[in-house]
């Protein structure tokens, strides 16, 4: 199956907001800590299925065009690491012209894997050509210790230092802010003084969100640090450094359904055994 979601921010309507989120990968090689897609890695989506997903919610929201929202985010982080994927790059050359739609942000979120330099140096040129500051882009972190970020993110990646050196070339005066993203969970720490050694508050925002409801988060001991009090004093500590700080906590419902950040309702097809707060959903054929 390939799975794909959109969402609304509450209380902000559709046309106000709308973000779709697109897999890539059929399952996902990465094999995160937290995720359930890792281990049902079965290859890489086409350009035409990728946008099949997309066209599928745009004929059924806005099946007349134009895409009339203010800030339409298609997000390429529903399963799979999009850099494994170089399709995703045909899909972003063709997106402005495929819709009618002013108000579109794509956002590509990255473990950043060593050995695909050309996948990134071929989007920083997209990204320049197509979009210019109407681009998110995200590193996920997830802890400043790299040595339990090898642990949570068991593949070769860049150093923050690599990472720093891209952001350089990608950030210009005015764009968004580079993300970088942490799911806070107890024994993953996160550091203000090492991110200040290398990530600027003037480039790079903070994004913190809870670990969801998973399989692999339970089986691997991932606790979130949210809505615990260590949580916030995190944030504080964040913003104390200097930095744009975001709380991103989803729409309960989101894990019911199992359609949030690291759930895979196809791990849930396998097992069928409840984990809790998330997969409560029963499931049908539409």
């Amino acid at each position: 199956y390939i799975e794909f979601a959109e969402s609304l921010q509450p209380p902000f309507p559709r046309e106000k907001k709308w973000v779709l989120t697109i897999s890539t990968l059929y399952g996902c090689p990465v094999g995160c800590r937290f995720c359930d897609a890792g281990g049902f890695y079965q290859g890489k989506l086409s350009t035409h299925q990728i946008l099949a997903q997309i066209d599928y919610f745009i004929k059924k929201r806005f099946p007349h065009q134009p895409v009339s929202v203010e800030k339409f985010k298609v997000q390429f982080a529903r399963t799979g690491e999009p850099s494994f994927n170089n399709n995703v790059l045909d899909v972003l050359e063709c997106l402005p012209e495929q819709y009618d739609a002013p108000g579109l942000i794509p956002s590509i979120s990255t473990v950043a894997p060593s050995g695909r330099d050309r996948f990134f140096e071929r989007l920083l040129a997209i990204k320049k050509r197509k979009y210019g500051k109407k681009f998110q882009f995200q590193f996920s972190l997830h802890t400043t210790d790299e040595q339990m970020r090898n642990w949570l993110i068991p593949i070769r990646k860049w150093t923050f230092e690599k990472m720093v050196e891209y952001a350089d070339a990608f950030y210009e005066q005015g764009d968004r802010k580079i993300t970088l993203n942490f799911a806070l969970s107890d024994g993953l720490p996160v550091d203000a003084d090492v991110l200040l050694q290398h990530f600027t508050p003037e480039q790079f925002l903070i994004k913190v969100t809870p670990v969801n409801p998973t399989y692999q988060a339970m089986k691997n001991n991932v606790l979130s640090l949210l809505p615990d009090q260590r949580g916030y004093e995190i944030l504080e500590m964040l913003r104390a450094a200097g930095y744009e700080v975001i709380l991103s906590i989803g729409e309960l419902e989101e894990n019911y359904i199992g359609s949030n950040c690291g759930q895979y309702i196809t791990a849930f097809q396998k097992t069928r055994t409840p984990v809790k707060g998330g997969y409560t959903y029963s499931l049908q054929r539409v």
